[in-house]
């Protein structure tokens, strides 16, 4: 029978550390003198106590390692557990949102989807502020585990192609994630304030900038302002280029450099194809917007690369309103939101190895058919790939397709259109934030979706940032009985 107290236990405690954590947005509110600290005082308090409790509990079956089962339920019920509890200050705050909206908020910063159903957030008390940016960062640094510990075990969508890219497993997973946590907090927590003082450099306030700094490492990209990134247009946006660039890097990469190995990230293929990718789409940008609109070549280059970035990985902020920018473009963006970043960092969506992994399958099936009787063999990163990683690769793009389809289809039956309804779907599955259309759009949000709509996008939000397969594993029988 399945034991389901060693994943009762970590739930618990890091649920527990969600409700401590709780403490600064409550320090915030009686800084700014606005008396909505009590909420965070409540919250944090039946955060910790349920948490505690339930790791309490469970403490008696904890064991040095996860079975696969566990292993899956675990990576499943952390991210449905935390927006729970990190939806409650949402509904008793100043907000005041309803159970759906606050899951669908909260649920949005975990997954650092960045998409909100909040208007009016100039006026917000600092300590909603502050909460929705720890939402993100703590969900930002929890995917990096996930990816780098969790997922290449559960041979999850090709993950397994990273399984010993600079930890040994030996079989005992929440060692390892605790080993991998500790060397990649310290690097996190290091970019995140080189990324306040860079902010506080270029005329943030203290406040905005910590707040940013969080949404930014963690390609979230909560705002404290309606208007988004628009209100910091100019050098800001460099910078915030610069850091959401860093942030799609693969983070053991920056462990290795810390440990005194710098050349892994130079050689990395997926690296330089993300940076490429990213300098291409910005010239092309560039050249347009300079061709139609009376744009100075400085400020078209600075919109296309802070927004760009911003797309490609799924921080989703913006800095203008590019749904303006012409058909073209626009549709060029919906198609570089499902691209995605690193593997083993912060971004989301599709992941630039997955194409690559793609195009060396397509490049190798191509040979064999003009040499039937050669031997090829798909190579990643100068390595041969094994049959079982394109397969999980293969499985993950089929998976995705099918669930943007479905999730498509079921937004349009809840009376959405269709533009609405599949760069929604497309923008929850890939955790990008914004869609297209006047009301999801970077100029939107998403508060005038209906009930149906936000909780199909908040599950899509949840299956999209674990990578699709982690979830869907769950719900098979075969699961069960193993």
């Amino acid at each position: 029978m399945l034991d389901l107290r060693p994943v009762g236990y970590v739930i618990g405690l890091l649920v527990a550390i969600l409700g401590a954590t709780m403490a600064l947005p409550m320090l915030a509110d009686i800084v700014e003198g606005r008396e909505h600290w009590p909420v965070f005082l409540e919250s944090g308090v039946i955060t910790m106590l349920t948490g505690g409790l339930i790791a309490l509990s469970c403490s008696n079956g904890v064991k040095e390692g996860l079975t696969l089962q566990q292993t899956f339920l675990l990576t499943t019920g952390v991210w449905v557990a935390l927006p729970v509890f990190g939806a409650i200050p949402l509904v008793m705050g100043a907000t005041q949102l309803r159970f759906v909206d606050a899951m669908f908020e909260a649920m949005s910063g975990l997954t650092t989807t960045g998409s909100t159903v909040i208007s009016g957030l100039d006026g917000l008390p600092s300590g909603i502020l502050l909460w929705r940016g720890i939402l993100q960062w703590l969900g930002g640094i929890g995917i990096i585990v996930v990816a780098m510990v969790f997922l290449p075990e559960l041979r999850v969508g090709g993950m397994q192609i990273f399984k010993s890219e600079a930890f040994e497993t030996m079989g005992k997973i929440l060692p390892r994630a605790t080993a991998i946590a500790a060397q990649i907090s310290v690097v996190y927590l290091g970019l995140t304030i080189l990324c306040v003082l860079s902010y506080a450099a270029v005329g943030m306030d203290a406040f905005d900038a910590i707040v940013h700094a969080f949404t930014t490492m963690s390609t979230g990209g909560f705002s404290n302002y309606d208007a988004s990134f628009g209100t910091f247009s100019g050098p800001a946006e460099y910078v915030a280029s610069v850091f959401m660039i860093l942030a799609a890097l693969p983070f053991v990469r920056y462990v290795q450099m810390v440990n005194g190995a710098s050349g892994p990230i130079l050689r990395d293929t997926q690296v330089r194809a993300f940076l490429g990718t990213i300098l291409v789409l910005v010239v092309i940008t560039s050249v347009v917007l300079t061709s139609i609109f009376p744009h100075h070549w400085e400020q078209a280059l600075r919109e296309s690369l802070f927004n760009i970035t911003s797309i490609i990985t799924g921080t989703g902020f913006a800095s203008v309103d590019y749904m303006n920018w012409g058909g073209f473009l626009i549709s060029m963006f919906f198609f570089i939101g499902l691209v995605g970043g690193c593997a083993g960092s912060t971004s989301c969506s599709v992941k630039i190895f997955r194409y690559q992994l793609l195009f060396a399958s397509i490049r190798v099936q191509l040979l064999r058919i003009r040499s039937p009787h050669g031997v090829f063999t798909p190579r990643y990163d100068r390595r041969p790939v094994g049959p079982d990683v394109l397969g999980s690769v293969m499985s993950f793009f089929v998976f995705f397709l099918v669930s943007l389809g479905l999730f498509s289809v079921g937004l349009e039956l809840t009376g959405l259109d269709l533009i609405t309804s599949v760069s929604g779907a497309a923008t929850a599955l890939a955790n990008v934030g914004p869609g297209l259309g006047d009301m999801i759009g970077p100029s939107g949000n998403f508060a005038g979706l209906n009930d149906a709509a936000k909780w199909m996008l908040t599950a899509a939000m949840l299956i999209g940032r674990l990578e699709l397969l982690a979830v869907y594993a769950i719900f098979t029988v075969r699961f069960w009985r193993a």
